[in-house]
This record gives structure tokens, C-alpha cells and sequence, in this order.
């Protein structure tokens, strides 16, 4: 069964959306959509990583994503607000370098699209000979401020979520 269905609940997943985008119920939509589910996740087996996630703190997860939530409608309304109060020159837009301890690829990857979800700032990449992170901010007053906040609200409860705590590895 794993030879045809690699990641049946992927496989689940994609036919369920398939058939809800699709708004029927056909036989062809079915077969079209059961074709989906077998052959992507197959063509798709390479990009999946060889380790499987683990989160040692789901509930500091969820806290997190509480957070975020509550980060991101702040962010929209502070964006909306330069957009309409502020013009061109008066923006600050910088590129800043933040210093980064985290190393799993997992909490790498929810970091970024915690990041990139934020109206006003973009995660461009990780550096490759420091390891820092560049992150471009839409209206940068305070650039260690920046620094702070992505360490402390972002990397400290990743670096909790996924890596395990010392004495446990």
C-alpha cells in the first residue's frame, strides 16, 4: 500500500480538495482527482525531508501561533496606516541582518512563514557563510529592536518547539 499511497493522509488531503474546488461529484471528477492524489505525492517524494518533524512543546506551538495571529492584525493595521498617512520618502525601508541560533530546518521554515505572513517585513534569506538571517523591513525606526523581537518572539519558542531541551538529544 506504501509503494502506491507514499503519504495517504496528503493523498486524502489532495483528493478532498480536489473535489471540493471542483464543486461535483462526476465519476471523471473522482478518477481525475484519485489520479491527483496517487501521482503527486509520488512526483513529490524527493522534496519531502528524510526526517520526520517532532515538537517537543505543542502547547508553547500553539501560544505561538496565538501570538502571530494577534502580531499579524497589528501589522495590517500599522502597514494600512503608513500606506495612507505616509508618503514615499518619508518610509525608512531597510534591509537588516538578524544573528540566528536555531538550526532545525523545521522551526527554519515555520520562522519564515511566520515572518513572510507579517504585513511589513520579508524574510530574504539566511546568509549562507554567517547564518544570519536578512530581513527586509517596510519602516525601520529601530533596527535592535527588530533584532529583539525576532529572537525572543519568534527563534526563543521555536528553539523550544523543535529542538529538544539540553540533556535530551
Amino acid at each position: 500500500m506504501r509503494a502506491w499511497l507514499p503519504t495517504p493522509l496528503l493523498s486524502l488531503f489532495l483528493l478532498l480538495m480536489w473535489l471540493l474546488l471542483n464543486q461535483s461529484i462526476a465519476p471523471g471528477t473522482w478518477v481525475m482527482g484519485a489520479v491527483l492524489a496517487i501521482v503527486a505525492p509520488r512526483l513529490a517524494g524527493n522534496l519531502l525531508p528524510e526526517s520526520r518533524v517532532r515538537i517537543y512543546r505543542p502547547r508553547r506551538f500553539f501560544r505561538l501561533l496565538i501570538w502571530v495571529m494577534i502580531e499579524i492584525v497589528r501589522s495590517c493595521i500599522a502597514v494600512c496606516w503608513i500606506i495612507v498617512t505616509r508618503r514615499s520618502p518619508h518610509l525608512n525601508s531597510r534591509f537588516i541582518r538578524v544573528p540566528l541560533d536555531i538550526q532545525d530546518p523545521y522551526g527554519l521554515a515555520v520562522m519564515a512563514a511566520l515572518v513572510n505572513s507579517t504585513p511589513g517585513t520579508v524574510w530574504i534569506e539566511i546568509l549562507p557563510k554567517s547564518g544570519d538571517l536578512s530581513l527586509h523591513v517596510l519602516d525601520l525606526h529601530d533596527e535592535q529592536w527588530w533584532i529583539d523581537t525576532i529572537k525572543t518572539r519568534y527563534e526563543k519558542p521555536l528553539m523550544e518547539i523543535f529542538e529538544p531541551p539540553r540533556g535530551e538529544e
